[in-house]
C-alpha cells in the first residue's frame, strides 16, 4: 500500500527446498517470487527507524535502495521502491525475484507513474502487468512459491491515511474532527464496497493461477502465500505521545486521534484483511496458504510505547546492537517535511528495514516450513542478521 501524500542477501544458512513435483516445467534454482503492493515491494526498506534530527542514524541502505535493475543503477518502473531489504530475497541456495509495486491496486493503472496490477496487461512497449511478468519468468525458471500482498490500495489506504492525518492537524483535542466518520472514509467500507474489492482480489489470485498454468506449472506444483496486513499504529493507550498539541505529528509522526487509531486497528484493518482471507475461498485456488500478519510488529509500532526515535532512546546508529529492538518499524507519516530530504511522502506508514527483514524471515519459514501461520516477533537482537520472528 502507498500512503502518498500526506542486504542482506542472506546465504549459507542450509535451507532444504522443498521437493519438486514432476508437473512443473521449471529446473535448476528454486525461486520464490513476490507480487502485489508496497507491503511487500520493499516501500520504506532504505530506513531501520526514525530520528528528526538527521537521516544518518536510520539510513540503512542508502540512496541506491530501490535500484532494482541488472547494473543497481536505476528503478525496473520507477516508484515501485522495491528494497534490497524485501522479503523476496530468503537466501539459502533459492532465488528470489521481486515483481510488487509500491502503489499497485489489483488491475493496472497508468498515470504519472506506471503501476502494474496482478493482471496480463500488455502495452506492447515493455509495460506488463504482475501476472504476465510472472507468466514469462516462471516459464524458465523453477518457481516454487509465489508470495502475494494486495488489496489495500483497492480500499484507498492512502487517502484514508491523508483524511485521518488531515483531521488531526485541523481540528483541536477538546473538538476533534474523526475521520472514522466521514463520509469519504466511510464509503470505502460499506458492504458494497467490500464486496467489489473482494472480487477484485478473487481475480487477482486467479490471475495468478492463470500466470502459472500458461507457464506450464500444474497446480500442485507450487503455493500461493498470501500476506494479511500488519498493524502499523498501536491502538490509543499504546502512544507514547499524548493527543494534545501537535507532538503526536510533529515529532511521532503518527497523527491519529486515539479513537481514529482504535477504528483502524478494530474495524479497517479487520475488514481489509477480512476480505483477503474471504477472497482465498472464493478464489477456488487448492494451493494457497494464510501468511497472517496482523500482530506481526506489535511492540515495535510507529509511536508505541517500548520504542523511540534514536535520539529518543539514546542511540546514535542502525548498526548499534540493540537498535532493531529500541526503535520502530514503521515510518513515520511524512507531508511537505520531506522537502530537502531523502525521504518520500510514499514512505509513510509502511514496514522499514527491520520490518522487511522480519517478514523476510517469516517468508523463509513458510518456504521450509511449507505451510501458512500466523508470525511474531519472538525474542530480541537478531538472528543472521534478522529479527527473531516464529511462525506460529
Amino acid at each position: 500500500m502507498s500512503a502518498a501524500v500526506l542486504l542482506l542477501s542472506l546465504t549459507g544458512l542450509g535451507l532444504v527446498a522443498p521437493p519438486a513435483h514432476a508437473d512443473g516445467p521449471g529446473s535448476g534454482t528454486p525461486y520464490v517470487v513476490t507480487v502485489g503492493d508496497s507491503y511487500i515491494s520493499g516501500e520504506a526498506g532504505r530506513w531501520a527507524g526514525s530520528s528528526n534530527e538527521s537521516e544518518a542514524p536510520a539510513d540503512a541502505l542508502g540512496a541506491t535502495a530501490y535500484y532494482d535493475n541488472a547494473s543497481h543503477t536505476a528503478e525496473v518502473i520507477p516508484r515501485c521502491h522495491r528494497s534490497q531489504a524485501a522479503e523476496a530475497y530468503i537466501g539459502g541456495g533459492v532465488g528470489g525475484l521481486n515483481l510488487a509495486c509500491s502503489g499497485a491496486r489489483t488491475t493496472t493503472s497508468t498515470g504519472d507513474y506506471f503501476k502494474p496490477g496482478i493482471d496480463f496487461y500488455d502495452d506492447g512497449a515493455g509495460h506488463l502487468g504482475q501476472a504476465k511478468m510472472l507468466q514469462q519468468f516462471a516459464a524458465g525458471h523453477n518457481v516454487k512459491q509465489v508470495v502475494v500482498s494486495i488489496g489495500g490500495n483497492d480500499f484507498n489506504f492512502a487517502s484514508i491515511v491523508t483524511q485521518c492525518v488531515q483531521d488531526f492537524l485541523l481540528s483541536p483535542s477538546w473538538n476533534p474532527d474523526y475521520c472514522k466518520d466521514d463520509s469519504s472514509v466511510v464509503a470505502n467500507f460499506t458492504s458494497t464496497n467490500i464486496a467489489a474489492v473482494r472480487a477484485k482480489i478473487v481475480t487477482a489470485f486467479q490471475n495468478l493461477r492463470t500466470a502459472m498454468r500458461n507457464a506450464g506449472y500444474g497446480d500442485t506444483a507450487w503455493n500461493l502465500v498470501v500476506q494479511t496486513y500488519p498493524s502499523p499504529i498501536p491502538t490509543a493507550t499504546g502512544f507514547r505521545y499524548s493527543q494534545s498539541g501537535y507532538t503526536r505529528q510533529s515529532t511521532g509522526g503518527c497523527g491519529f486521534w486515539n479513537a481514529d487509531a482504535d477504528w483502524a486497528n478494530s474495524t479497517a484493518l479487520v475488514t481489509i484483511n477480512n476480505t483477503v482471507r474471504d477472497a482465498i475461498g472464493q478464489s477456488g485456488l487448492t494451493n494457497t496458504r494464510l501468511l497472517e500478519l496482523q500482530s506481526a510488529f506489535n511492540g515495535r509500532r510507529l509511536c508505541e510505547k517500548g520504542v523511540g526515535l534514536y535520539e529518543e532512546v539514546g542511540l546514535s546508529s542502525w548498526k548499534q546492537s540493540t537498535a532493531v529492538d529500541r526503535t520502530e518499524w514503521i515510518n513515520q507519516i511524512r507531508t511537505v517535511t520531506t522537502v530537502g530530504s531523502d525521504y518520500y511522502i510514499q514512505e509513510s506508514l509502511h514496514p522499514n528495514y527491520w520490518a522487511q527483514l522480519a517478514l523476510r524471515n517469516c517468508v523463509r519459514q513458510t518456504y521450509t516450513q511449507n505451510r501458512g501461520g500466523t508470525c511474531t516477533i519472538t525474542g530480541t537482537g537478531l538472528v543472521n542478521g534478522e529479527p527473531r520472528m516464529t511462525l506460529g
